[in-house]
Formats: structure tokens, C-alpha cells, sequence
């Protein structure tokens, strides 16, 4: 190699280098000037000042706890107990829970010192220990306390409305009543309800011990309490979560249906018309370019609101998905296998049948079951705009902004149904698959 070749060489080499060198810097400046954006154009430090941490533990505790409401009536004095403040889960007559004690002057122990005293004339008195007592007087639609100007955080003061928030429990007292929250873990009710004879019993009892209601056996009423829970609703759950497979499900398959025979339209080995592929690779995406959510909201439109709504927006979108899909693995089958099938005189139709189906087949089983799967999902979130499905329910828990531990409830129902369907279908892709590749 000549002087002049080996000085071309190095200069070739040294600006690949240096290329080289300016991308490696350049590429972590991008990131960084990418990170810097995101920073302000979506108010990172607005979000961070604005967030709310007490509502965060008031949420995050309410998943997993119950809450007992002990509440006076300010106008007629009468004073109620319930489970998360609902009728149904209201005490019956005549009791209340053990930590409320007196009759005319009722005292509620939170706990750890801190007492709550409800006393005759719309007054609250609130023991907090380390604070001292609060005293609150209810007049009209006025509420006067004995607290000052400078409160700690975890009180809210107003002349109409006075919260306070304690490690033990929360107060709030406004003109129209006087509500205390005790809190308690584990989800109260879950089983029985106050109405059901079944409530405390231990299943050692309701299975092997005396009748507990004469007029049915322990196993079939205690399994009829259990279903019909009014609080918890297992039945209409259990529904609910039978749509959402439903919709997933006729969604998923309507789809594969309509795909296989269009995909074939689009393939340009099985349609030599130009034109044709034009028209049915655009169908393709446009249908699946507008979101399932989309959809949904069109379809509700013209249809109402539904579970069958709610499937055919996955079938809409899912069509393109599927076709696009099918027609790029119809492009690659093995010429040789059709060739075979047409030197044995099948016509058309039965060389589609026979050379063709049974090599996509593996591929779009497997496309089909994983959509399944992801649909699972999608379905729940379908649910809540259409009306239908275990999504609807959800959306319901979450906008009454009290009933969180039935949410936790129906997030975990949620996840064990994608578990499961993830299993199935996986069990169900190794089975079929190997059954074909077998052959």
C-alpha cells in the first residue's frame, strides 16, 4: 500500500471516529434536552406542589380498611351507625358498635386517647390527645368551635364546616349533621350482612354445626346470603365479569372471522388486481388507525349503550389489526405445498383449504389468543363507556369517592381475570399450535 492509500485510510478512519465520537455525545444531549422539556411543558413542578398526599393515604388506606360511621342528624338529634355510611350496611335497631357507649350524652372512643363526646344541643366535644379539647356548637347552619387562628394542618375550620383528621379516626362537623369515621382493616360485610343470620358465624359452624335458620339448611342459606350480598354485590359481579370475557370474546373472534377472508383480498399472491389491494390494505387501516375507545363512543351513539356495543368496537378495530396481520403471513406461504394440493385436481377453493390455511393456521391462532388476552383488558375499559361489564361497575365504585375498598375489589377481580385468561389462552396456544406442527 502506496504513502498516499495509507493517508486516505487514516483520514477515512479518523472521521469515523470522530463521527462516531459526536454521536456518542450527541444522542445522551438529545435525551437530556428531551427530559428538559418534558420538565416544563407538562409542569413537573406545578404537578408536585398541587399533589395532595393526605388524600393519597386517605385513598390508599380506604382499599384495604372499612370505615364505621357514627352519625347525629343536627336538625332532628337522632343518631345512626353504619358500614361505610350505606343502608345497607346500616346496625340494626338496637344496636351499635362496643366502642360507642351512653345513651343521652353518647361517647365514641376512636381509640389511643382520642374521644369523641356527642352531647346534648348540637354540641361535639373532641378529645385529641397531645392537642387538648375541641369544643363545637352547631347553630343553624353556623358552626362555632373554641379554635383559633392558627390551626395545624391536620384541622379544617370554617364558620359552615369543621374537619379533623386524626391518626384514629376523622371528625366532620357541619349544620346539617356530625359524621365520625372509625377506622378498622379488612372489609367489613364482605361475607354476610347485618340481615343474614350467618354473620359471625365461623365455617366450621355453618358446615357441620346445627341449623342455625330453621327454615333452610346452613350451606344452601348461608351460599344464598353470600350470592345476594346487597353491599358487595357478588352476583351482579360475577355478571359482570361474564360480559366483559363476552365482549372480549365475540369482539376477538367476530374479527377473525371477518379478517381471514378480506386478508386474503389484500394479499398480493391471492389478488392480482392492484386496486383491489389498495382498497382493502386502506379498509385495513383505517379501521384499526381509529382507537377501540373511539369506536366505542360512535358506536354507543348509534347502537346506545351495551355490552354487544362494547364487542363491536373491539370487532371493528380489531378487523384491520387482524387483517393486516393475516395478509402479511398469507404472503409468505410456502408455494410448494399449494403446488402439491393443485397437482392432485383441487380446484380454487380447496387449494386455499388445503395448501394454504393449514400453514397460517399457527400463526393466526397465535394472534388470535394473545388479542383475546389484550382484549380481556380493553373490554373493561369498553365497559365503563358503554354500560356494561365489570368496567361499568368500576366506574361506579370510583365516582361515588367513598366506596375505594370495592374498588381495590374489582381491580383485583380484574387482574385474576386477565391471569386467568392469560393461562387459558396459553394453554390452549401450546395445545392447538402442537397439534398442527405435529401433523
Amino acid at each position: 500500500m502506496s504513502t498516499a492509500e495509507l493517508s486516505l485510510a487514516k483520514s477515512g478512519a479518523d472521521r469515523l471516529f470522530s463521527r462516531k465520537k459526536r454521536v456518542a455525545f450527541a444522542l445522551p444531549a438529545l435525551i437530556l434536552v428531551y427530559f428538559f422539556y418534558i420538565f416544563f411543558a407538562f409542569d413537573i413542578p406545578g404537578l408536585a406542589q398541587r399533589a395532595n398526599w393526605n388524600n393519597a393515604v386517605t385513598l390508599a388506606s380506604d382499599s384495604w380498611s372499612y370505615k364505621v360511621h357514627v352519625t347525629r342528624d343536627n336538625r332532628s338529634g337522632q343518631i345512626a351507625y353504619a358500614v361505610e355510611g350505606e343502608r345497607k350496611g346500616a346496625y340494626p335497631e338496637g344496636l351499635r358498635p362496643d366502642w360507642v357507649s351512653g345513651d343521652a350524652v353518647v361517647s365514641v372512643d376512636l381509640g389511643k386517647g382520642h374521644i369523641v363526646t356527642l352531647l346534648p344541643d348540637n354540641v361535639t366535644e373532641v378529645v385529641v390527645p397531645g392537642f387538648g379539647t375541641i369544643d363545637a356548637r352547631v347553630d343553624g347552619r353556623t358552626v362555632t368551635t373554641n379554635l383559633g387562628d392558627d390551626l395545624p394542618d391536620w384541622i379544617n375550620a370554617s364558620s359552615r364546616r369543621v374537619a379533623i383528621t386524626t391518626p384514629e379516626g376523622r371528625v366532620t362537623i357541619t349544620g346539617t349533621k356530625t359524621e365520625i369515621f372509625n377506622y378498622f382493616p379488612g372489609w367489613e360485610l364482605f361475607f354476610f350482612t347485618f340481615d343474614s343470620p350467618y354473620l359471625g358465624q365461623s365455617l366450621t359452624a355453618i358446615l357441620f354445626g346445627d341449623r342455625i335458620d330453621p327454615t333452610r339448611s346452613n350451606i344452601v342459606g348461608a351460599w344464598h346470603d353470600f350470592w345476594n350480598n346487597a353491599m358487595w354485590r357478588h352476583k351482579d359481579v360475577a355478571w359482570a365479569i361474564g360480559e366483559t370475557i363476552l365482549m372480549a370474546f365475540l369482539g376477538t373472534m367476530g374479527a377473525a372471522m371477518i379478517a381471514l377472508p378480506l386478508a386474503f383480498m389484500a394479499a398480493k399472491r391471492f389478488a392480482p388486481v392492484m386496486a383491489l389491494r389498495f382498497a382493502m390494505r386502506r379498509l385495513f387501516d383505517f379501521v384499526r388507525g381509529v382507537d377501540a375507545l373511539i369506536w366505542t363512543v360512535v358506536l354507543a351513539r348509534a347502537f346506545g349503550p351495551g355490552p354487544l356495543t362494547g364487542a363491536l368496537a373491539i370487532l371493528v378495530t380489531d378487523t384491520g389489526t387482524f387483517g393486516k396481520i393475516f395478509s402479511e403471513a398469507l404472503e409468505n406461504v410456502d408455494e410448494k405445498q399449494i403446488e402439491g394440493v393443485s397437482s392432485t385436481g383441487a380446484k380454487p377453493l380447496q387449494r386455499y383449504r388445503f395448501g394454504v390455511i393449514p400453514q397460517v393456521v399457527p400463526v393466526l391462532l397465535s394472534q388470535v389468543l394473545y388479542f383475546l388476552e389484550s382484549n380481556t383488558r380493553s373490554a373493561t375499559i369498553i365497559g365503563a363507556i358503554t354500560g356494561g361489564g365489570i368496567g361499568l361497575m368500576l366506574t361506579q365504585a370510583m365516582q361515588t369517592q367513598k366506596d375505594w375498598e370495592e374498588v381495590a375489589y374489582y381491580i383485583i377481580l380484574v387482574i385474576l381475570m386477565v391471569m386467568m385468561m392469560d393461562w387459558a389462552s396459553g394453554k390452549l396456544r401450546g395445545r392447538l399450535i402442537g397439534k398442527k406442527d405435529g401433523q
